[in-house]
């Protein structure tokens, strides 16, 4: 979930999504993993190599036809790219309900020649597209992702907050969806790089498979995981992902694991006017926001994070709330602190009940691992980088950008230029955000890199990255992310031993460490039922049989508080 962003300039380095993301943290195949770290703290260790001696290879992307070829693909089809990221980006659908977007995506890539599987794992808006050529070896994977964010809608081309929807509810206005994170652009420029690529494959007679996997609800940390546990992504050899950011970047460090658990009280109803006797649901709520505040100065390392969002509570104040939730993020450096710090919530969830005399309903929606980087990948990423250059900004593209950051306060430097060095992650990992892409690169090795799509300093999940991503300047750095996407699959399937390498440094990493899916093995997934017209366009059933539907019901059977007998009529009599 990409909270902040990895693309900040090489002055100012910070840890997120992406950058925290992972990218590769371990030497290569040749390399020797650091006597006593685990595989999962090698994931972020610092300690594989020395930032003070660290020079970033060259010659590991390779000029070829093939290559040449799929980034003129990208070159004439710039405007068919970019217009798949502003009809997602007109779309702004939430998390699971992504119907539209999805099917822009996949009929983006249907007409390329790809074929298109639906909800392989079960979640209805998620997609895979494959295209095959030769002996269909090695498999190289792209990852689309289409929700968008609450709150953060924004209008084109503005660089003050002007929400384009606007809910005016006169006691709680609200912003509607928009796309805060990117998630429209992510989609498109993997598109268009895998449609590109699978153009290089078809031209020059190359052996591959090409998959991209559409993905449901990031922002929640739902699709992938559940997917990969479901083993939608076995059989790729390596997966390539980016995020929009602020800088053009990639790196090799880690990022934090991730529980997330919603919170239902049930209450009673009542009349404000006569609480006496009442169990308002919103108190237990309010409780246990205070809990866990309180917990914070003793029980969270720089590491550890702990936010929440309380989606539900009294909708009126005459109106007691019968039932009233909280829903918590959880991170961590590794899986095992997570679980330690999320019992710790749990147990004020249980204390705020408690407290309230109130049923507590506990229900898993989310449970990731850190991200497993690969440096190797990270290597030929930066290389790739390099070599084509970063994105170019126009006079106006920048004035845009520093518009954009007045409005934000910060300095007026506009986007980001130049390729970032690619450095050592630091000594000490201090957290950061959070991504479902974390559990596909245990099981595959993971690249990732990100271009600046909005300028820097700005932060993700903002209207400002809203309106840049439909910009001039937004679409140009997606563009470019594209190019880098296609240079670097087109490098994997020319280059079998530098597969075989990346493959190695993955086999090594994980060798001391028994993974496994933090996912119960039957877990339901949170999910919306797709309108019918999404299941007749997709050829899909609702209930599908993979996930349990109707999910089951919160309905509280609380009783309403006694407060003693009743007080005996008459004068009370003083003490002598």
């Amino acid at each position: 979930m990409c909270d902040t962003d990895h693309n900040e300039p090489a002055s100012s380095p910070q840890f997120s999504r992406r950058h925290a993301i992972g990218l590769g943290a371990a030497a290569a195949a040749a390399a020797t993993v650091v006597p006593g770290l685990t595989g999962r703290q090698a994931a972020y260790a610092a300690a594989e190599v020395s930032p003070d001696n660290y020079e970033a290879p060259t010659g590991l992307a390779l000029d070829s036809n093939a290559k040449d070829t799929a980034l003129g693909v990208i070159d004439r089809t710039a405007d068919a790219i970019t217009g798949l990221n502003d009809t997602i980006w007109e779309y702004a659908e939430p998390s699971l309900a992504e119907w539209n977007s999805a099917l822009a995506e996949a009929d983006f890539l249907r007409r390329a020649g790809f074929r298109i599987q639906w909800a392989v794992g079960g979640l209805p808006s998620t997609f895979v597209a494959t295209f095959s050529n030769g002996t269909g070896s090695p498999v190289i994977g792209f990852s689309g992702e289409y929700d968008a964010l609450p709150g953060v809608s924004q209008k084109k081309g503005s660089t003050e907050h002007d929400p384009l929807v606007y809910d005016d509810d006169p006691y709680s206005p609200n912003y509607g969806y928009g796309h805060g994170c990117g998630h429209s652009a992510l989609g498109a420029a993997a598109a268009g790089a895998a449609v590109a690529v699978a153009n290089a494959l078809r031209r020059h007679r190359l052996d591959g498979t090409v998959k991209f996997f559409g993905s449901t609800a990031e922002e929640q940390l739902v699709g992938k995981s559940f997917d990969v546990m479901k083993g939608v992504y076995d059989g790729c050899d390596v997966f390539v992902d980016w995020h929009p950011g602020r800088n053009t970047s990639t790196g090799f460090g880690s990022n934090n694991a991730l529980k997330a658990i919603a919170f239902n009280f049930s209450g009673t109803h009542g009349h404000g006017g006569s609480p006496l006797g009442n169990k308002n649901a919103q108190n237990a709520v309010r409780a246990l926001t205070m809990l866990t505040d309180l917990i914070r100065e003793h029980h969270v390392a720089p590491s550890g994070r702990i936010h929440h969002a309380i989606r539900h509570s009294a909708e009126a104040p005459n109106v007691h709330a019968a039932l009233a939730g909280a829903w918590y993020f959880v991170r961590e450096a590794t899986p095992e602190r997570v679980a330690i710090l999320a019992q710790k919530v749990s147990d004020c969830a249980q204390a705020a009940g408690l407290a309230m005399q109130m049923d507590v309903h506990e229900r898993v929606v989310a449970n990731i691992w850190n991200m497993l980087p690969n440096k190797r990948g990270a290597e030929l990423v930066h290389d790739n980088m390099v070599q084509i250059g970063a994105p170019e900004f126009t006079d106006e593209d920048q004035a845009y950008g520093k518009g954009l950051q007045a409005a934000a306060g910060i300095a007026q430097n506009g986007f980001s230029t130049g390729v970032a060095d690619l450095r050592p992650p630091a000594d000490t990992f201090l957290g950061g955000g959070s991504t479902d892409v974390s559990d596909i690169s245990w099981i595959i090795p993971t690249l990732s890199l990100g271009t600046p799509v909005s300028p820097s300093g700005t932060a993700n999940h903002s209207w400002l990255t809203t309106g840049s991503t439909v910009s001039h300047a937004g679409h140009t750095a997606l563009v470019v992310a594209a190019r880098y996407l296609a240079a670097i699959a087109v490098d994997l399937f020319t280059q079998p031993a530098l597969v075989a390498e990346i493959k190695a440094e993955h086999a090594a990493r994980t060798a001391n460490v028994q993974w496994a899916s933090l996912l119960p093995a039957d877990f339901q997934p949170p999910a919306i039922a797709p309108p019918d017209w999404f299941l007749k366009r997709t050829g899909q059933k609702w209930p599908n049989g993979q996930i349990t539907w109707p999910p089951e019901r919160i309905v509280g059977h609380t009783k309403w508080e006694s407060i003693g007998p009743p007080i005996p009529p008459g004068n009370v009599q003083p003490y002598e």
